[in-house]
């Protein structure tokens, strides 16, 4: 069956996974992780990407980025992936992919979906056992928001400004919202969804979509169409 074209829109944000090839690690040290966030950051400038949320884990990392204009979130893979593999193959002495494949991507509805993926890769983590709270994990923009260090690559979307009208008020309620974590299907959604390459949102959202970018956001339900009742 062939490949559905990626879902991308200009202005909104998308959720972005990127693994290592058969799940190998993508760092060997943290000079690695470093050099991964400066070219993220040089790169989302050089191509008009504004970057709200990162993770870094040991064998993949999100994103949580709204491009300003068409192709520029895949230039900036495109960049990054050149780029950093090459420096890492150098320092390794390998050769040939990193990447487990193209990255995923999907996007993101802002109003019902936007925090609550920031809360999801923040506690990524936390659920894959290399820390007890998000805190501890110093490679993702999650101490950024809650008060804990400047991080220049990341630019906070307009939502997270509405938490509060205090940088105390804002930091507070987006600690309170990641405590209390996920419902298991939104976390379910947030991966399985950006593999698949569906878009996030209800379905209003989904047809807003579907109309502005001609191809279909959601699976389709399961089953045969019904066949129209004939009139007697």
């Amino acid at each position: 069956m062939a490949r559905l074209p990626r879902l991308t829109v200009p202005g909104l944000p998308h959720h972005v996974i990127q693994r290592g090839h058969n799940r190998q690690s993508i760092f060997a040290d943290d000079a690695d992780r470093r050099l991964l966030l400066d070219l993220l950051d040089g790169g989302s400038r050089e191509c008009g990407v504004a970057v709200h949320a990162y993770v870094l884990m040991d064998n993949h990392f999100h994103l949580l980025a709204t491009p300003k204009e068409a192709g520029a979130l895949g230039a900036l893979m495109q960049s990054i992936g050149r780029r950093y593999v090459r420096h890492f193959n150098d320092r390794q002495g390998r050769t040939g992919t990193l990447w487990e494949g193209r990255y995923r991507s999907t996007l993101i509805q802002p109003e019902r979906y936007l925090l609550a993926c920031m809360v999801y890769m923040d506690l990524n983590p936390v659920r894959e056992g290399l820390v007890s709270v998000p805190a501890d994990h110093a490679w993702s923009s999650h101490r950024l928001y809650i008060g804990g260090a400047p991080d220049r690559l990341v630019t906070p979307h307009p939502l997270y400004w509405d938490l509060g009208n205090t940088p105390f008020a804002r930091e507070q309620a987006y600690a309170e919202l990641v405590a209390r974590g996920l419902p298991a299907d939104v976390q379910r959604r947030l991966t399985d969804d950006t593999f698949r390459g569906w878009a996030v949102g209800d379905d209003t959202f989904m047809t807003t979509l579907a109309e502005r970018t001609g191809r279909r956001p959601a699976p389709r339900a399961p089953g045969r169409p019904r066949k129209p009742t004939q009139s007697s």
